[in-house]
């Protein structure tokens, strides 16, 4: 079933499901983005460094959380409208990551008759619980399953 905007509850949480983090997932997103900065990279720099070993991609672990299943994978999703990430502490290969999520604020958008503005607030964590990256994401969510694009 697909959930439209008027079904969705401020306060609504979400749970995401888990992926761990390998070493192919770096050396993929660096060749992808064409980011092969040493903290990714550089195994030898990077071991006199505080985090003592390379760090995945920030982006890379953003990137990997908009794919992970959730509840809110049922809501009639037209566009993601925008998303904001604070990176609080390194992901490295080998961490599993999860979201955690929660509704912020659901709204009728202003510009798109029969659509809803909802706002989500997005904490990332690793398998200790640790939170490595939290932020908002803003989509564009459908009246009904109809609106709902491909």
């Amino acid at each position: 079933m697909t959930v439209p905007f008027l079904e969705i509850e401020m306060g609504r949480t979400a749970t995401s499901a888990r992926v761990t983090v390998t070493e192919t997932h770096i050396v993929l997103f660096a060749g992808l983005t064409g980011d092969f900065n040493p903290l990714h990279m550089d195994a030898e720099v990077m071991a006199d460094s505080p985090y003592g070993k390379r760090i995945a991609h920030g982006m890379l672990g953003h990137s990997l959380s908009t794919g992970l299943r959730s509840a809110i994978d049922d809501w009639a999703i037209e566009a993601f409208l925008e998303t904001q990430r604070r990176f609080i502490a390194p992901i490295f290969a080998g961490d599993t990551v999860h979201y955690e999520a929660k509704v912020t604020e659901v709204r009728e958008s202003r510009s798109i008759p029969g659509r809803g503005i909802v706002r989500v607030a997005m904490t990332l964590k690793n398998q200790r619980g640790e939170t490595v990256q939290e932020g908002e994401d803003v989509l564009l969510v459908g009246a009904s399953e109809q609106g709902r694009s491909p």
